[in-house]
């Protein structure tokens, strides 16, 4: 089953509309795509996008504007610590979280120590509580890439000004 899906509520591109945050979720087990996808539907206003396939979805997340990424640990085709440090690679602002059915805990340590994981939750999950952890996690994406235009901003203006003062230098040597 390495077919991709995406809910009905899931909208267009997300590179053309910023209302709705993206969100990614890779699962081998359609049922838990399915549930997933239906409850944010219901809950939220996430463009939710699921994926059987995490080499699909890791294309998907190369091409598109994406807030957050959910993955299985234990799946066929690559497993969810390898899928999700990809992700980081590719876009390492992008929160990451893995869902688990294994209560491993040295995996989940090496998981956030090695890859950077935003969380790490165990099934079944509690909705209210995966509610709260997208929401932070969307949050601290949006504060992050605000940050990261304010770095852009004054490293853009430290160039002018260096260059305005050594054309100063120049006029007055």
């Amino acid at each position: 089953m390495n077919k991709n899906r995406q809910n009905k509520n899931s909208g267009g591109d997300m590179k053309n509309s910023n209302d709705k945050q993206t969100v990614v979720i890779v699962d081998d087990e359609e049922m838990v795509l399915t549930s997933l996808s239906s409850f944010l539907a219901l809950e939220t206003d996430y463009n939710v996008k699921t994926f059987t396939s995490a080499k699909k979805a890791l294309e998907f997340i190369k091409k598109n504007n994406v807030g957050l990424v959910i993955s299985d640990y234990l799946m066929p085709e690559m497993d969810g610590i390898s899928f999700l440090a990809k992700v980081k690679d590719v876009k390492p602002q992008i929160p990451r979280i893995i869902l688990t059915g294994y209560a491993d805990k040295e995996n989940a340590i090496k998981a956030i120590n090695d890859v950077g994981l935003f969380q790490y939750i165990e099934k079944p999950w509690s909705n209210e509580d995966l509610l709260i952890i997208l929401r932070n996690g969307l949050e601290k994406q949006k504060l992050m890439t605000k940050l990261q235009e304010k770095i852009d901003e004054i490293n853009k203006a430290y160039t002018e000004l260096k260059s305005l003062q050594h054309e100063i230098v120049k006029t007055f040597v």
